[in-house]
């Protein structure tokens, strides 16, 4: 199993993007990354998943658990290019009406106050 992340900045945007499978062996990995994303405190986080290929429970408590700590200073999370399987499971689990999901990012979701 191979996990590969890229992060990027620009101006109040920080851009992760995580190919993969996120499971209980490569949740850790991820989870430290975003956290350490969430103590820049920056007002948008996006994520794309369109090069995620599996996500468990372990997967998904680390977004949970990253959605959670950009609530606390105000910030926004986006999710991003879910392909079918990795939609199925936020759906499956009702976390669709949690976080906010877009199949695609455009210039209207990068709108920090949006």
């Amino acid at each position: 199993m191979n996990l590969d992340v890229k992060i990027t900045e620009k101006d109040d945007v920080t851009f992760v993007h995580i190919g993969g499978e996120i499971d209980l062996y490569s949740s850790p990995q991820v989870r430290t990354l975003l956290m350490k994303q969430t103590e820049q405190r920056k007002p948008l986080l996006i994520v794309h998943l369109s090069d995620v290929t599996y996500i468990d429970s372990s997967g998904v408590a680390t977004f949970i658990e990253t959605l959670q700590q950009i609530n606390r200073y105000g910030g926004r999370m986006v999710l991003v290019g879910m392909g079918d399987e990795v939609r199925e499971v936020f759906h499956l689990t009702r976390l669709d009406k949690v976080f906010e999901i877009h199949h695609q990012l455009n210039a209207a979701d990068l709108q920090v106050g949006a």
